[in-house]
């Protein structure tokens, strides 16, 4: 049946996040009859869907600049997925209009832009950010920006930030978990870390292939289980590191419902007592902020609730690289899932970022 087939194709964004056909249990979707509750941050700037007026924190845009800076590179599937996703402003759209997403901050997702030569790298995340700007002004009720870094170039990253936040009026930044193999939380990093305490900005960690993925990947997607374990491996140096005590002002988005760091919070914590200086590791986290895009239920939601409270909770949808049957699938099961209270749920979908991102309060339509 053609039907079918439409959904079977529609299927292949599941190894976007690992997750197998066989996995896709009839528990993941709403249950019948599930009523969505009243936006009270946000309204929803979208006609129907099974969310209302939710604020996606894991969007990526892939303008025609950026998608032929990636095919020149040589990169045409990215971290070892089949190809590079289709994007455009009136396509995301569309989506957000059949889901229920009001508002979508918008970044760039791995492979990010560390590839070729510095200089030239600078100039593509300058043009790629300002075409992402240009989006927005089109469209200032519907996308905001989360604006990428030349990293590890540290002194064009810093004029970045500068440019991003002072011309662009970017909503916030998108880091990659680690550029070139280096996490972070190296000390390589701080000048532009301290420049974004000092703005105190938001930052939406993305994962990324880890150096040593030939060997560990065992020939699949990374995004399958080395982003979250790049994610885990970031986060974790971090806190290790005293980073995040250093840079309060920076306001951590870590995705995917917190990776693996529900399941490992306690083994980390554990093994850094045994250092001259442990910290607390749980207390950093409770500080973190969390989005659920991917697959959080059944099982990862709940976990990561019994780390941190549901104040820390985002929603994310990864299009395109998550493709729109997959998105509403996924957003049918947070609308239905009993693991949040009706408030608890819609301070996740709008109400929390409303916190983060001052564009939502300035926005008269929603």
């Amino acid at each position: 049946m053609a039907t079918r087939r439409q959904a079977l194709t529609g299927l292949g964004a599941l190894a976007v996040t690992g997750v197998g056909m066989s996995q896709l249990t009839p528990a993941m979707a709403a249950p019948k009859g599930t009523k969505s509750t009243s936006a009270q941050a946000v309204r929803s700037a979208a006609a129907g869907g099974p969310l209302v007026g939710a604020v996606d924190v894991h969007a990526h845009y892939l303008t025609p600049t950026y998608r032929q800076a990636l095919i020149n590179a040589g990169i045409t599937q990215p971290d070892g997925m089949p190809s590079i996703p289709q994007w455009s402003a009136d396509s995301a759209l569309a989506t957000m209009d059949t889901t229920g997403i009001a508002v979508a901050m918008l970044s760039v997702s791995s492979p990010g832009f560390d590839f070729g030569e510095a200089g030239k790298v600078s100039d593509l995340v300058r043009q790629v950010n300002e075409e992402g700007a240009a989006i927005v002004k089109a469209h200032p009720t519907r996308f905001g920006l989360m604006a990428s870094l030349p990293l590890p170039d540290i002194n064009a990253a810093v004029a970045e930030v500068n440019y991003a936040f002072d011309v662009l009026k970017a909503d916030g930044i998108a880091l990659e978990t680690n550029y070139g193999g280096t996490y972070l939380g190296d000390p390589s990093f701080s000048p532009v870390l301290a420049e974004l305490h000092k703005r105190n900005a938001v930052v939406h960690l993305h994962p990324t292939s880890p150096a040593c993925w030939e060997a560990t990947s065992l020939g699949a997607p990374r995004p399958m289980i080395e982003f979250l374990f790049d994610t885990t491996r970031t986060i974790t140096q971090l806190i290790l590191g005293g980073v995040l005590l250093k840079y309060p002002g920076i306001r951590f988005i870590v995705p995917h419902t917190g990776a693996a760091l529900p399941v490992l919070a306690d083994r980390i914590s554990a093994f850094d007592l045994t250092q001259p200086s442990p910290v607390d590791v749980i207390g950093a986290l409770k500080r973190l902020h969390y989005d659920v895009a991917g697959f959080a239920l059944p099982r990862a939601l709940p976990a990561l609730l019994n780390l941190v409270g549901p104040e820390t909770l985002l929603y994310g949808s990864d299009f395109p690289f998550t493709e729109d049957p997959i998105v509403k699938l996924l957003a049918a099961q947070l609308a239905g899932t009993t693991v949040l209270t009706p408030q608890q749920k819609q301070a996740m979908l709008n109400g929390n970022a409303a916190g983060l991102f001052p564009r939502l309060k300035n926005m008269a339509r929603l």
